[in-house]
């Protein structure tokens, strides 16, 4: 079961690489072409990024992109929240609607013990992970 898909993995892939270089203004073409996106996919994320208060981006020659806030205040759900449904959807194997309903289905409880962990990574993991001073001391 995935956590997330491909566009907010690309999100939290333009996110990682600002982590990364705490205080340094990057351009979106450095981002794109280190993260392996494409150039406008890489724009066009900045750009949501930066209105949901995410990252903020300075104009002109020299300009570029950057945290808005600091890395241990912004966790993957946040991001992955502004890009896929962040409720869960109904993996019961008997249907929608089966489950909550009388008898639960013999998957459930793992089921809902998947869901439960990967929001909690979600939540529990910040972009503090991708700070220089942390990369390598990960699990």
């Amino acid at each position: 079961m995935f956590v997330y898909g491909k566009t907010a993995s690309n999100a939290i892939a333009v996110m990682s690489y600002l982590a990364a270089r705490p205080g340094e203004v990057a351009g979106s073409a450095e981002i794109a072409e280190s993260r392996k996106i494409s150039h406008a996919l890489t724009a066009k994320l900045l750009t949501q990024l930066s209105a949901a208060g995410l990252v903020r981006g300075q104009p002109g020659p020299g300009g570029g992109y950057q945290l808005a806030k600091d890395p241990a205040e912004i966790n993957l759900l946040g991001i992955v929240a502004l890009f896929e449904q962040t409720e869960p959807p109904s993996l019961c194997p008997f249907g929608q609607g089966w489950c909550g309903h009388g008898e639960p289905c013999p998957l459930h409880e793992s089921l809902l013990s998947l869901q439960e962990r990967s929001r909690a990574f979600l939540e529990n993991t910040r972009l503090s992970v991708f700070a220089p001073e942390m990369v390598g001391l990960v699990e």
